[in-house]
């Protein structure tokens, strides 16, 4: 197996627990990736799916939850554990396949051609070479089928380069008063270092507590900031056409396909 320059796994695996906690809603933002998705496919063809950054199934499970056949790929295992809770929960874990493992390494773990590969939460930036961006668009390719449709979703650095912000405000969660929990509160503080390339670092703050007694958990994981227009670029050195780039809350969807005439 190759080894890539960011190592992610432990980060993940810290935070696989509160991943919920990241969003307004768990429930609604999965109606919202189901429907979203769905509509991206619509007179695509598609049935089977790949999700190549899975996390703990914000995707997958929808996906699987509107008959898609899913293959969801995670290096983290704490990510992936999550997605077995959720999946058993939600009774569709039997239409789910689940593998560990990361982007550059795809070809080794799951067999294609694939309808779809999608990869959303942020995770292509995590690549800080231009290397590893390069062969991980050039294994999307070869795990699609001739017209296959690509969906990536991730922040876009691009607006932020010019300010750098320091803090990104999250969610607060708090349980209703006659409710045995905790609140849990989440912010993002963020380091910039030039390069080339240059590194953004990310310290996610996970705050739990009720009362006068709180409790913090700090992780740190690094981000190349890219914008969609750089990642645009490759997509097309790399042989996608047909190349969209649309918002979609708090990411901009790239949707791009392999041409019917390419080679596996």
């Amino acid at each position: 197996m190759r080894e890539i320059s960011n190592d992610t796994t432990g980060f993940y695996d810290a935070i696989a627990e509160y991943y919920p906690y990241f969003y307004r809603d768990w429930e609604t933002q999965l109606q919202r990736e189901g429907l979203g998705l769905r509509a991206l496919f619509r007179n695509r063809g598609v049935t089977t799916v790949l999700d190549a950054s899975c996390g703990a199934g914000a995707q997958a499970i929808p996906l699987a939850q509107l008959g898609y056949q899913v293959t969801a790929v995670d290096p983290s295992f704490g990510m992936l554990r999550k997605l077995e809770t959720f999946a058993a929960n939600y009774g569709i874990l039997p239409r789910l396949t689940y593998r560990q493992g990361d982007f550059v390494n795809l070809p080794s773990i799951v067999d294609g051609p694939f309808d779809a590969v999608i990869t959303k939460g942020n995770a292509l930036p995590h690549l800080l070479l231009d290397s590893e961006i390069l062969l991980t668009l050039r294994n999307f390719h070869s795990l699609l089928r001739p017209g296959g449709t690509l969906v990536v979703g991730m922040r876009d650095f691009g607006v932020f380069m010019e300010d750098r912000p320091r803090m990104i405000p999250g969610f607060v969660h708090e349980p209703d008063d006659d409710e045995p929990g905790e609140d849990v509160v989440t912010f993002e503080t963020w380091e910039w270092y030039d390069g080339p390339p240059i590194i953004a670092s990310q310290s996610l703050f996970i705050v739990t507590g009720r009362g006068k007694d709180y409790r913090v958990i700090r992780r740190t994981v690094s981000y190349r900031p890219l914008s969609t227009d750089e990642v645009k670029v490759v997509l097309l050195e790399t042989g996608f056409e047909d190349i969209i780039d649309q918002p979609d809350r708090a990411e901009r969807v790239i949707v791009a396909r392999k041409p019917l005439s390419a080679d596996r």
